[in-house]
């Protein structure tokens, strides 16, 4: 077997003698490269973001930025990493190197200031920068090259087309917003002759089986899902990462230090999305991103949760696998499924079982999967329910972890509730369906009657605790709300 590597700034780097649960950030910091920072260790401030070349969506490849802080070493096994100091292009002998255009941005127009938070900030810009298609409906329209926003459609995306939620990830604490985001609606489009951007053309690297082993620990990474889940069943001790978002907080917070990890985050099996006649499969292992990118708005309910799951760079690792695999009562997604009436299928050696995820969970951070099984893929029954919303109710409009989370899927015909569907997160030991409140509106007028009704039955939902981040009144206050939200939502009128 190949020694594992990772391709740096177009260099080959040897991950030995790394332990298996050191992170890319100290992999990079000890080999020199120390513009990626540690910040807060846990994927929250981006001090930490590299590029990654990932299979693209609409290029062969896409750069994606991720948490260096999170992401083990090992994982990136046989793959190609850019730091911000890989971005500059070197200069001849004597001269100093060409800034990248992100870069020079940032310098000219006051981004950057003491400089801790800077490179991190550089490389999500980068990848915003490399995005397909960024400048395409916004140059006959807007100069690229300017930063002046007067005519932005919104302040959350410049006249060059650059989202800014590519980085909502990232914090600054000295220079303010302002000029980083000026800087980030200044750039313009890539140059033809840019070597990052030609690289989007060529297919990024193809996942390769690994096996590192160091002081006893070992991070493995099977082929095929057959070998994987054959390897499970050896090895029911091992801890099965995708992104690390969740697992990569414990190892640097809590010092967890697994004695095998094994990775199933480039399984081709695990990575399909399918849309069939009557459902569409996720694989459990997309990131959401990509699959934010593939569906394109195709699933009104899941393109209302992605924006407010944690910030780009999270999404760019995270996936709904490991989302619904921690059993957390507070994860995003599983109010949305739950509305959507998705199902599990849970894969284990002998073979495949569908769950629906009403029966999926358990109790605390507790579900039917049995040692040795993965979740493969997630299924979302259609058609789809016209009627949609998700609630997130945080201390921050973005990034953040909630307090109460809602999400509703109703069919409405004629002025009838004919099918409601509520998923509910923060309210109970597991994420839950509001079967009560469900009943309550199911062939009834959607009327502010029925609703001012049946806001009390939500209210009464779950068994809501109190906690530093709410209290157990205050989330049932929420409840309620939120379906007097949802009314107001759909018929522009608030009830009385």
């Amino acid at each position: 077997m190949v020694a594992a590597r990772i391709v740096v700034n177009g260099k080959e780097t040897p991950i030995a003698p790394a332990a298996p649960h050191t992170t890319v950030l100290d992999f990079l910091r000890e080999r020199g490269l120390t513009g990626t920072k540690e910040g807060c260790a846990e994927g929250e401030c981006g001090a930490c973001s590299v590029l990654v070349a990932r299979p693209g969506v609409n290029k062969p490849t896409d750069w994606v930025a991720v948490n260096a802080c999170l992401v083990p070493a090992a994982a990136l096994d046989g793959q190609e990493i850019i730091t911000s100091e890989g971005l500059a292009t070197p200069g001849r002998a004597g001269t100093p190197p060409e800034l990248h255009p992100v870069q020079e941005e940032m310098a000219v127009r006051g981004g950057s200031q003491c400089g801790y938070c800077t490179p991190g900030f550089i490389c999500s810009m980068a990848a915003e920068y490399y995005r397909p298609n960024r400048c395409a409906h916004a140059e006959s329209t807007h100069p690229a090259d300017t930063a002046d926003t007067a005519d932005s459609s919104d302040a959350e995306h410049g006249p060059n087309g650059f989202d800014l939620h590519a980085l909502s990830g990232n914090l600054c604490r000295c220079t303010g917003y302002r000029p980083i985001r000026d800087a980030a609606f200044a750039v313009g489009t890539p140059a033809d002759e840019d070597p990052l951007a030609q690289r989007r053309e060529q297919s990024p690297p193809a996942p390769v089986a690994t096996e590192y082993t160091q002081d006893g620990s070992a991070f493995l990474r099977k082929g095929t899902l057959a070998e994987t889940l054959r390897l499970l069943r050896e090895r029911p001790d091992a801890v099965v990462v995708a992104g690390s978002t969740d697992f990569g907080v414990e190892v640097n917070i809590r010092s967890r230090r697994a004695g095998c990890v094994i990775a199933v985050d480039r399984l081709s099996e695990m990575r399909e999305l399918r849309v069939a006649s009557d459902h569409i499969e996720i694989g459990a292992a997309l990131t959401l991103t990509e699959i934010e990118r593939r569906l394109d708005g195709s699933v009104p309910l899941l393109a209302e949760l992605f924006p407010q799951f944690a910030s780009r760079l999270i999404r760019n690792g995270a996936t709904l696998g490991g989302n619904l695999g921690t059993g957390s009562p507070i994860g995003d997604s599983p109010p949305v499924l739950l509305a959507l009436e998705a199902s599990v299928l849970l894969a284990d050696a002998d073979g495949e079982r569908e769950v629906p995820l009403t029966d999926y969970f358990t109790g605390y951070r507790q579900s039917v999967r049995r040692p040795g099984e993965l979740i493969r893929a997630v299924r979302i029954p259609l058609p789809l329910s016209p009627v949609v919303a998700f609630h997130k109710i945080a201390k921050r409009r973005f990034d953040d972890i909630s307090s109460v989370a809602v999400a509703f899927a109703l069919d409405i015909q004629d002025g009838i509730v004919r099918t409601a569907r509520i998923g509910l997160g923060g309210v109970a030991a597991t994420p839950i369906r509001s079967l009560a409140t469900e009943a309550a509106l199911e062939g009834k007028p959607w009327t502010a009657e029925t609703v001012e009704a049946a806001a009390p039955v939500l209210r009464a939902e779950g068994t809501p605790m109190n906690d530093h981040r709410a209290s157990a009144d205050y989330r049932s206050a929420m409840l309620g709300q939120s379906l007097l939200k949802l009314y107001a939502q759909t018929t522009e009128a608030v009830p009385s």
